[in-house]
């Protein structure tokens, strides 16, 4: 005889499409990538999988490990990764996840690439290498002899990994190494040397303190040339197959992001290659950091989008007091609540993608409204997503505590995309920057707002309430984080009211723009459509 039987519990949300969502397909067609859509679909359903998300459970289960010798004592600095994150990073590299996007003429390359990035998540980890790949190719540019000989290779679809000179590789992977003890995010504070040789290449002496994904095939680091700070390209692997002695000397113990290595290294007379000229390695490097920006936001909101889908997939089967949750009027309150916040991140950050996508075809007004709107949504949105995480956390109660539910690593990595490439504080002084040294960029900016002018009166009162804002020069740096949120809430809700659902609109504007919300997620006001932004958040199983 059994003691019980197993009821009411919820079925695993496996075999769905995570590009089923309404938001994203919208944005694909609307920012010109609508010939993507086949593309995106087919890795939805791949990433809903059941191979797929037991690839990333398997890949944070076994996380990476350092091996700085051989057996016989040899120095080798390399990092041993389950095989499960090489098969997502051979799928992520496969589909054009990486910086495939830079040698695809078609128009909306960058705004597919994003919606692939959003919708392959089985393990957020592997995303860092592909990302930074993305990111490097503008800063490559500054030089061209260097980006001519290695641009094809970090564009082309080949996962080809182990520690060999690169330009005898199918495929590269390129990673970043920037900060240092003393400073952080203040890399100007950077104590690395880099000395010049003969043949028009450097020494390197110093060390980082963060270097994200050390197994990459090549390096884009800041150190101080005789000109200044200097922007280097340093690959792992030298030309004649010997190993470039960048040492890494012991892994991070992060709170979440684990399949993913990050380093400490130290530059022992490490070869290097310079990018732009001496003494413009801020500016130089700072292509790169952008594109992170947007990947920060992509993944932000898609973590949002994983988390509102499966609190409404186990609502919508789990019963409590008589009824299914997701029945239950303050159960929906909470779920639309969520789907709310979700939908207004992944518009914004297609209206990103898209932006980026046109200023890389030379577009200097989507330029310029991508140089403060980027700063802008990593502010927002990555800072709004640990609350997200932990709210959809919640709606599975102690389930969603338990590690076989997936929602606590959700929750671990909600915090990453708002310290990755610089904090808040970082990104809301940017915006401050961009306001006070280009008027372009603020023309910019208003233009998209004036867009929706007229659409919602609650929207209008908002605006009119930033502008007064930015016309206020009285302590403007203390009142940066409010100022940079007022600036996110109108351009969601402009975007919205111009773009997404009408219920979804409807509901952002009373909720986040006329203050009719409390501070906690589940505090809509009566009147808001709750069918129609709960039908858009739940996925579709076969």
């Amino acid at each position: 005889m059994t003691t019980h039987e197993v009821s009411n519990q919820v079925p695993p949300l496996i075999d769905h499409d995570t590009a089923d969502d309404p938001a994203l397909l919208e944005g694909l067609a609307r920012e010109g990538a609508g010939w993507a859509v086949g593309e995106v679909r087919d890795l939805g359903r791949l990433a809903g999988s059941q191979p797929a998300i037991e690839h990333g459970r398997l890949a944070n289960e076994y996380p990476p490990v350092l091996r700085t010798h051989d057996r016989y004592g040899h120095r080798i600095d390399e990092v041993e990764f389950h095989p499960s994150w090489h098969e997502l990073m051979r799928t992520a590299v496969e589909h054009g996840l990486h910086a495939a996007p830079w040698a695809d003429e078609r128009v909306g390359a960058h705004v597919a690439r994003a919606a692939k990035f959003y919708t392959w998540r089985p393990d957020a980890g592997h995303g860092c290498p592909i990302s930074m790949t993305y990111a490097a190719v503008p800063a490559l540019r500054h030089a061209p002899d260097l980006a001519a000989d290695h641009e094809p290779l970090l564009t082309t679809r080949a996962y080809d990994f182990g520690l060999r000179p690169p330009l005898t590789k199918r495929g590269l992977l390129a990673g970043m190494s920037m900060t240092e003890k003393q400073g952080g995010s203040d890399v100007r504070a950077n104590a690395t040397t880099a000395r010049p040789q003969p043949d028009g290449s450097y020494r390197l002496v110093g060390h980082k303190w963060f270097t994200s994904a050390p197994m990459c095939d090549l390096f884009l680091t800041l150190a101080q040339a005789p000109g200044g700070l200097t922007c280097f390209l340093v690959p792992r692997v030298l030309p004649d197959g010997t190993r470039n002695p960048m040492r890494l000397m012991r892994l991070k113990d992060k709170l979440g992001n684990r399949s993913n290595a990050s380093a400490e290294v130290e530059y022992e007379q490490a070869a290097a290659w310079r990018i732009g000229d001496e003494g413009r390695g801020v500016r130089t490097i700072i292509d790169m950091v952008n594109l992170t920006r947007l990947d920060c936001v992509i993944g932000a909101a898609a973590g949002m989008r994983q988390g509102v889908i499966t609190a409404v997939h186990h609502a919508t089967h789990r019963r409590a007091f008589g009824r299914a949750l997701i029945d239950q009027p303050l159960m929906r309150n909470v779920l639309a609540d969520l789907a709310i916040e979700s939908e207004a991140a992944t518009i914004l950050m297609m209206r990103l993608a898209g932006a980026t996508d046109r200023a890389a075809r030379g577009d200097a007004t989507e330029a310029a409204f991508k140089r403060i709107a980027l700063a802008i949504g990593k502010y927002w949105v990555c800072k709004r997503w640990p609350g997200h995480a932990a709210e959809a956390l919640e709606c599975l109660g102690g389930n969603g505590y338990v590690e076989e539910s997936g929602m606590p690593r959700l929750f671990r990595e909600s915090p990453l995309n708002s310290i990755w490439e610089g904090s808040g504080n970082v990104a809301a002084l940017d915006v401050l920057r961009a306001l006070a040294g280009q008027p372009e960029v603020l023309a910019a900016f208003r233009a998209e707002l004036d867009a929706a002018a007229g659409a919602d009166p609650r929207l209008d009162a908002a605006v009119r309430q930033v502008q007064a804002a930015l016309a206020d020069p009285a302590d403007r740096e203390v009142r940066a984080r409010r100022l940079v949120e007022q600036l996110a809430l109108v351009l969601q809700g402009a975007l919205l009211v111009r773009h997404g659902h009408p219920a979804v609109a409807d509901a952002f504007c009373a909720s986040r723009l006329a203050a009719d919300h409390g501070h906690a997620y589940g505090t809509l006001p009566p009147g808001v459509d709750f069918p129609t932004l709960l039908a858009r958040a739940t996925p579709k199983l076969p």
